[in-house]
Parts: C-alpha cells; sequence; structure tokens
C-alpha cells in the first residue's frame, strides 16, 4: 500500500502516514510475523536513520492498532505507542503522525511550473523532468509532478471542474511524458486503455556497450527479487509476470548505444531490468548497474567520487519520449512527442564524435 491515500487533498498538507502489517510483503507466513516497530518503520521509511525513528517513536508521533491471535486485524483503536521494540503481528496497523515542521508546504507557496506536451478538456500529457517525483511520498512531499498540477489548477479544482489523477507513473530519474486525466470518468477509461494495451508507449535509453544487433526483444517474466538487500530492486524469474520491451538501435557511439524501446507491458523497472539483463545497463542506474549498493549509498546521500565516476551521470539515461492514446473528450488519436532532454543529447553526443 501507499504511504498516502490516493483521493487525500492535495492542497492540504498530509498530516499521517499509515502503514499495515503484511506478511505477504515480509515474505513470510502469517503465523511467523513478529516485527520490532522501529525495523517495520525503518522498511518503509527508508531515508531516516534507525535512531531518528526510534526518536520519533520516543516522542509520541507513532500510534499502533495491534493485532493479536483473537483479534487479527486488531482492535479498531488507535494507541500511542513509545516502545521502539514493540512486536507487531501480521494485521497491525501503525500511523506514524507527521511532526508539523516536516509537513508539506502551503499549496499556494508550491512550483507551479509545467511543461504541457498536450492538453483537452479530459487530460494532460506533461513533460516530467529527473529527478523530478510524479506524486507525493515523506521525501518528496514539498515538490511533485501531481502536487504542481494541483497548485496551478486549483481553481478549477476547487470548484469541481476538475479532479486530476495519474494514469501512469515514472521512476524518480526517468524524464519524458506523463498522462494526467482531468476527470473521474476519464481517468477511468485512460486506465482501460493501459489494461487493455491501446496506449503506445516508447522510451529513449543510453545504455553501456556497443550493442551488437539492429533491433530485438525481450521477455523475461519479471518478479522482486530474492536474493538483493534492496526491497524494491526486480529480477528476471521463471516465476515472475508476463513482461516484453521491444527495441532498436538509433544512433550508435564509442563503448554507448542510443536506443529506442518499446513498452508492452509496464511493470517495475522493467526496461532498466531488461536492458541490463541483455548485458547493456543504463547509464546512470544506480540500482541496475554493476553496484547495487551504489543506490544505497544514494538514498543515504553518501555517494563517493568513485561512484559518480561510475554513474556518469547524476539521474539515469532513460527518457519516454513518445505517448499514444485515444482522447476520452474528442475520441481522436493522440501522439505526444517529448525530444531526449539536453543534457542526455550532450552526453551521447560526446561520445558519438570520438567513435
Amino acid at each position: 500500500m501507499g504511504l498516502f491515500s490516493k483521493d487525500r487533498d492535495l492542497t492540504k498538507p498530509p498530516e499521517q502516514i499509515e502503514l499495515k502489517v503484511d506478511a505477504s510483503a515480509l515474505g513470510l507466513k502469517v503465523e511467523d510475523v513478529l516485527i520490532r516497530l522501529d525495523s517495520f518503520l525503518a522498511m518503509h521509511l527508508k531515508w531516516r536513520s534507525r535512531s531518528s525513528l526510534k526518536t520519533l517513536v520516543k516522542e509520541g508521533w507513532v500510534h499502533v492498532d495491534a493485532s493479536t491471535p483473537e483479534r487479527p486485524m486488531g482492535t479498531g483503536e488507535l494507541t500511542l505507542e513509545k516502545r521502539s521494540g514493540r512486536k507487531l503481528r501480521h494485521g497491525s496497523r501503525v500511523v506514524v503522525v507527521i511532526p508539523p515542521d516536516l509537513r508539506q508546504a502551503p499549496i499556494k507557496d508550491v512550483d507551479t511550473n509545467l511543461t504541457v506536451i498536450y492538453e483537452d478538456d479530459a487530460c494532460l500529457v506533461l513533460e516530467k523532468p529527473a529527478p523530478l517525483a510524479v506524486h507525493a511520498t515523506s521525501r518528496y512531499l514539498n515538490d511533485n509532478l501531481i502536487l504542481r498540477v494541483h497548485a496551478k489548477y486549483s481553481d478549477a479544482i476547487a470548484e469541481g471542474r476538475m479532479a486530476p489523477r495519474l494514469c501512469h507513473r515514472l521512476d524518480r530519474e526517468t524524464s519524458g511524458a506523463v498522462l494526467v486525466a482531468k476527470t473521474l470518468p476519464a481517468h477511468a477509461e485512460l486506465a482501460r486503455q493501459f489494461e487493455e494495451r491501446e496506449v503506445e508507449k516508447h522510451y529513449f535509453a543510453i545504455v553501456h556497450g556497443e550493442v551488437a544487433a539492429e533491433s530485438g526483444s525481450c521477455d523475461h517474466p519479471i518478479g522482486s527479487s530474492r536474493t538483493s538487500t534492496i526491497r524494491l530492486k526486480m529480477a528476471c524469474a521463471a516465476d515472475g509476470q508476463e513482461s516484453r520491451t521491444d527495441w532498436r538501435v538509433v544512433e550508435r557511439a564509442l563503448r554507448f548505444t542510443l536506443l529506442e524501446c518499446e513498452l508492452f507491458t509496464g511493470r517495475q523497472h522493467q526496461i532498466r531490468l531488461h536492458l541490463a539483463a541483455l548485458g547493456h545497463s543504463i547509464v546512470g542506474d544506480k540500482l541496475y548497474g554493476d553496484d547495487e549498493m551504489i543506490f544505497q549509498r544514494a538514498a543515504d546521500d553518501e555517494l563517493t567520487e568513485a561512484d559518480h565516476a561510475a554513474l556518469l551521470l547524476e539521474r539515469h539515461a532513460l527518457h519516454h519520449h513518445r505517448l499514444a492514446f485515444t482522447s476520452p473528450s474528442t475520441g481522436e488519436r493522440v501522439v505526444a512527442m517529448s525530444p531526449l532532454p539536453t543534457v542526455l543529447r550532450d552526453f551521447f553526443d560526446e561520445r558519438a564524435v570520438k567513435r
């Protein structure tokens, strides 16, 4: 589950985070779950140190509705919990109140800078820069794409003429076209198009190495990694979800290749994982490159000079450049294009000259 409700009012700062202890997320049987409160919080609030989480508990910002064998879904009532070592079972609910000094800025103070690629009565296609997050997390409360939409269109939202919803997501370091529905009926129709694979999604990726073939396809199933210490990392797995990425070479450079990738399914980290599985990881990818711990050091703001040298770029070189769908308001096919960002274009061109 997400840290925040999908339907929360983005014009108001979130005041709390709600989490639930779930055996499947822990990879355990229901009866085997018994986890410390601070360990559970550390799993979800990865940007905070263990000591700061203990302080959060001690200072009275955490409430728990603890499940028991007799009440497997809890009592329905939250109780203040100041013991960071409190053991939690499957089904327990944890609410973290966000301290006032860490809450989201008022909507009037939010950046409204948006590049609109396409707009009609039903939807928007926006240019998401890297490293902007598409939606709020506890680490990115004060600036994210959907929050900027709410700030820019605050009058229409307040008057009930608009209820913006993301139709898909991009990783924080992935740039490019993002489709936003303006109304709930439009969101439902666009969600159907995504579900039935009527939406076309094309990405540019700059990868390490000179790719031998001119084109190809990767259909490795994708599931959670069972070997990585980083929980959000995915892996190619025989029992994973069906996945397919087609690719073709656009340009070649010395030790690098610019690919266009078409996404037929939308699994987490799909293009990044599929290209890495082919032996051509994306330049700047902190998680699927040679050392996954670069990702952890980046999350902890502890990247070394050697890490920066290995990455070559501050962001990964993946960009959503073409999005095609049918507008719910006009019934016409829309093709929204986003050019390769200057930082990626310049990186590749410098290498292409030296080829």
